[in-house]
């Protein structure tokens, strides 16, 4: 019976270990890579691209904020 169990256990376990465990290493060293490289030129090219986004938004709120500030001192109490 004891090896019966170990048997069901072990088949199991080589498996993984022939199969599983070495693709999930080199999956996992591949991913690392991967992130240790750094930015693509799309994907810097992208980043500036949103940061540039983000600075015209920013000083269109101030512009509005500056509009509000002269028509409706009071705005920023209501909030």
């Amino acid at each position: 019976m004891d090896e019966g169990i170990l048997a069901l256990l072990l088949v199991p376990l080589f498996l993984f270990l022939t199969f599983v465990a070495p693709i999930w290493l080199i999956l996992h060293y591949r991913s690392k890579k991967q992130v240790s490289q750094g930015l693509s030129a799309e994907e810097f090219a992208t980043i500036n691209e949103l940061a540039e986004k983000a600075e015209k938004m920013s000083d269109r709120i101030k512009t509005l904020e500056a509009i509000l500030d002269s028509e409706a001192p009071q705005w920023r109490d209501r909030a």
